[in-house]
């Protein structure tokens, strides 16, 4: 008897359905076929152990499961209800009316219970195009699929429910997640806060600036000057993500396992990778391509810390990503694109022995050692940096203050309100949303110049010997101080105030 029971797989952020066909026969053998990898190839043993201790069995004739299309490769675990809900349907074990109806997929435990699967939200979205009835999978995963409307979403705790619900007609509980109100709900207030730091008023001007316009910023200073306490506070005055930002967010995040029993991811994520990191790890890939720490961290921040002591080849294949927002990943039989829409922070000590141009600290490291550690950072790389910054360390009396500082709210607001005047001004533009994404055609068109702003610009760059790849991102930067003073022009204020943030293209720091 032949039996089809329809399961999913996930390439890059998108599921395709893949039909289980199941045939029993006489004679001996079991036999599965349609590129399964080892982790499927073994579910046979699992399979016939579960169904064992629930009063079921495998039967003893030639099975043969096809899972098409065949040309696909499938992988891990996660069909190992599908196929156990197929074989005894084949054997006519349970009943199988309803069966083509619904998605299945699930691992199964020897103690019959399921295990969590991966994917969960973009196998939902692909049953709910295809019109399926409903998509039964593990309980920790219902939170996160319920998110797509339209599809009746069941999770079940063991094997015993989903043989019961189709054998006998025992109804399964349905999990329904409002998703605005869900979204709405758990936008909290962060765990780290601005009012927490100290002193340096200038460089939490600098972090609204860079949140305002969505600006890669990389951070200077000596050990302990606050270069991570900052960094890590950055995601709390970014703008609250949009509903669509959130669904794209959590498909990216299902897609590895790490939304279990949360529904909708709405904080911003904030990925601080170790410098250790993997190139591959990084931007994504590997045998089976799953999606880099650049991706996870899409709609959000990449936190480089101490960015000289990466790899320079782990550095350089961000560079396409941060200009493209997104990266491709090309193997020999397919191509998978992840998002990768992110604001990079990175932080630094000047040198080696991190008290460069400290005059009360001992000189540790010589020339060579200097232009050698900072060489690791390429001019292409720095050019896709519009901020940069040097943090200085804060003095006792600001340190012992009981007064707090201006609260993380209280600036999201202004970035906020930044924010909804560049979604305006781009709101005909596909690709573009804040000012850091902005090419060259459009910072001529929105960051016009009048002449005396014109002779600052030119008079700096020339005693300042700023490079010719500063002038792009100073009136970028420009552009966002004027958004965040609510000023339609820009005047000499503003450039003024960017230019500052170029310590990294004067002469004396690379080069």
């Amino acid at each position: 008897m032949l039996t089809k029971v329809y399961g999913s797989a996930v390439f890059g952020v998108e599921a395709t359905t893949i039909t289980v066909e199941v045939n029993i026969d006489k004679g001996i053998g079991y036999h599965l076929v349609g590129l399964p990898d080892n982790a499927i190839k073994e579910s046979n043993y699992r399979i016939a152990a579960a169904l064992q201790n629930n009063g079921y069995k495998i039967p003893g004739k030639k099975i043969t499961i096809n899972m098409a299309p065949a040309d696909l490769r499938k992988e891990g675990s996660a069909y190992d209800l599908t196929l156990a809900i197929g074989i005894l349907a084949a054997s006519s074990q349970i009943k199988s009316e309803d069966i083509e109806k619904y998605i299945i997929m699930g691992e199964l435990s020897l103690d019959v219970s399921l295990q969590p699967i991966k994917g969960a939200l973009p196998i939902a979205i692909k049953a709910q195009e295809e019109g399926l009835a409903g998509f039964i999978l593990p309980t920790e995963n219902a939170k996160e699929a319920a998110i797509v409307g339209d599809l009746k979403v069941y999770g079940v705790d063991n094997i015993k429910q989903v043989l019961e619900f189709f054998d006998q007609g025992i109804p399964l509980e349905q999990t329904i997640i409002d998703t605005r109100e869900e979204f709405y709900k758990s936008l909290d207030f962060p765990e780290f806060d601005f009012s927490d730091v100290k002193g340096q008023e200038s460089i939490k001007r600098c972090m609204e600036i860079a949140a305002a316009g969505g600006h890669n910023i990389i951070l200077i200073g000596p050990p302990g000057a606050g270069k991570t306490m900052l960094a890590k506070r950055l995601p709390s005055i970014l703008p609250p993500m949009t509903l669509h930002e959130a669904l794209e967010t959590t498909k990216i995040h299902s897609v590895v396992g790490k939304v279990k029993n949360m529904g909708l991811m709405s904080q911003r994520p904030f990925r601080s990778p170790h410098h250790t990191i993997s190139d591959v790890a990084l931007v994504g890939g590997g045998a089976y391509p799953q999606p880099g720490e650049i991706s996870l961290s899409h709609n959000g921040v990449l936190f480089l810390d101490e960015l000289p002591e990466f790899k320079r080849g782990v550095l350089e294949v961000m560079r396409q990503p941060l200009e493209d927002r997104e990266v491709t990943i090309s193997r020999a039989r397919f191509t998978v694109t992840y998002p990768s829409s992110f604001m990079l922070v990175a932080s630094m000590n000047p040198s080696p022995g991190g008290y460069f141009n400290d005059p009360d600290a001992p000189v540790t490291s010589s020339p060579a050692e200097m232009q050698r550690y900072l060489s690791k950072i390429s001019g292409p790389l720095l050019d896709r940096i519009d901020i940069h910054i040097e943090v200085t360390p804060v003095p006792f009396e600001k340190l012992s203050e009981e007064r707090k500082g201006e609260s993380s709210v209280d600036i999201r607001k202004r970035v906020t309100v930044a924010r909804e005047i560049q979604t305006k001004r781009f709101n005909e533009l596909e690709n573009v949303h804040y000012n850091a994404q902005m090419n060259t055609k459009q910072i001529r068109e929105y960051c016009k110049l009048d002449d005396k702003s014109k002779a600052l610009l030119k008079n700096a760059m020339e005693r300042l010997n700023l490079s010719a790849r500063a002038y792009d991102r100073i009136l970028k930067v420009a552009r966002t101080i004027a958004d965040l003073a609510g000023e339609q022009a820009l005047n000499g204020n503003h450039i003024s105030e960017a230019i500052q943030y170029r310590s990294l293209d004067r002469e004396g720091w690379l080069g």
